[in-house]
């Protein structure tokens, strides 16, 4: 029997096209393997949003590619973002990969499994129209407690800085029907929390139902028995509706955790980046969120260095920062992509220049984020146990509804010598840091 071997970068989103990939593969009698010096198929999933995971891509596929002479690799397959975007290109000047297969064919895997084989190297991107729907094989690689649900694939926002419509596709939703079902199976597998995922997850259904059903999925959702938390990740805040927040504020499986990805608060920059928002609506969201929905979670992200940002545009970005004290923030600089209409835009940033904005901007949001963390100090939160400390075995971690898997950081309970993975536990805050924070098990 072939074994193969997966590497999955970037987001989540990508990682379930991982998992679908995995599970046309088992189906196909492929036995997978997480040791790639054993693997006849190494197939590495890439990203190709920004440079540094440009970067990251390249350097793990050259990694994978010392396993044909340090390993038993036959076939090393590119798929993924990278793929999609350079194509014809990466197999000219990357003779390790035997094939790439792109965004929009990565149901055909075994194609270019059994081509590779064969000793041939191709080439299947396809056109960026495909979605997985609830009759495709997966195999899911999160905790079996918690699973990433694609709403959505692609976007038709097309910010000027931003690859994904190239790569992705438009904007297509998967049916209210087809969701539900993958949900309620996953449910009836141990599934307790879900994170739906899409480019934009606010615009949801726009595209086959002529209008937002966000809100609908979510009423189908959370009739599910089994589910515990419904969490909604990547909002775009020009589709985030009034039903939204009330329905988030009103119903306890929602998380009241609100991912608004901002990347600027300056209106002469949200427009050069084609945001569809401007500093006063978003304030005025920020504003209803705040009101409606009690003890709710706001993270953001944010770009530094946009084509032409000035020292003035970027401290209104600093002054609505300090001014909104988001919960969590993420914050990138601005990465140069071709084929964007940024990059040719005029008065580029300087690389030391994004730097200083770069530290300058995390530095503030460290220290709102630490004081945000010290008022929690004497909370209650029903957290998620997700593990135990290697070194300290009565210490274990987890999640509650503030904090999203994988981007944010982590509540350690001490003195807690019997919860398992998957448990739901009442944790009291005794201290709070940056990142993290520190409870205790209150004993039922």
């Amino acid at each position: 029997m072939l074994k193969a071997g997966f590497i999955s970068l970037g987001c989540a989103k990508n990682l379930v096209d991982t998992e679908v990939m995995l599970g046309i593969l088992a189906e196909n009698a492929i036995e997978l393997t997480t040791d790639p010096s054993t693997a006849d198929i190494l197939i590495v999933n890439t990203c190709s949003f920004i440079k540094s995971a440009k970067e990251e891509s390249i350097t793990t596929i050259l990694n994978m590619a010392e396993y044909k002479t340090a390993g038993q690799c036959k076939t090393l397959i590119i798929a993924g973002c990278l793929g999609q975007r350079y194509k014809q290109e990466l197999l000219d000047e990357m003779p390790e990969a035997d094939a790439i297969i792109g965004t929009g064919a990565w149901h055909r895997i075994m194609e270019a499994v059994n081509e590779t084989l064969k000793g041939n190297r191709v080439v299947i991107a396809g056109k960026a129209d495909t979605i997985y729907d609830d009759k495709m094989p997966r195999i899911r690689t999160t905790p079996d407690y918690s699973a990433y649900i694609k709403i959505a694939e692609g976007c038709d926002n097309r910010c000027t800085y931003c690859v994904i419509p190239m790569v992705r596709g438009n904007y297509r939703s998967r049916t209210i029907e087809d969701i539900t079902a993958e949900v309620k199976r996953l449910a009836a597998r141990g599934v307790k929390e879900v994170n739906l995922i899409a480019q934009d997850t606010t615009n949801y259904g726009h595209d086959i139902y002529g209008k937002s059903r966000l809100t609908d999925l979510l009423r189908e959702l959370v009739k599910i028995e089994e589910l515990k938390w419904v969490r909604i990740l990547y909002c775009y805040p020009k589709y985030f509706t009034d039903e939204l927040i009330e329905l988030m504020a009103n119903e306890p499986k929602i998380c009241k955790y609100v991912d608004l990805p901002l990347q600027h608060a300056d209106n002469e920059v949200l427009r050069r980046m084609n945001r569809r928002d401007t500093k006063e609506s978003v304030e005025e969201l920020l504003q209803k969120i705040h009101a409606r929905i009690p003890n709710v979670t706001v993270r953001s992200s944010f770009i530094v260095g946009f084509p032409g940002e000035t020292q003035e545009q970027y401290q209104n970005l600093r002054d609505f920062v300090e001014a909104q004290r988001f919960d969590k923030v993420g914050v990138f600089t601005y990465s140069r992509e071709e084929d964007t209409p940024a990059f040719s835009m005029e008065n580029q940033v300087t690389e030391e220049v994004m730097q200083e904005r770069y530290h300058d901007l995390m530095s503030l949001q460290c220290k709102i984020s630490e004081e945000v963390n010290l008022q929690l100090e004497g909370s209650t939160f029903e957290v998620l146990i997700e593990g135990r400390d290697l070194e300290q075995k009565s210490v274990s971690y987890g999640r509650s509804y503030r904090e999203a898997p994988e981007v944010d950081g982590q509540i350690y309970v001490e003195n807690d010598l019997d919860s398992q993975p998957g448990d739901f536990i009442k944790v009291k805050i005794v201290q709070g840091f940056t990142y993290d924070v520190l409870g205790e098990k209150i004993q039922n």
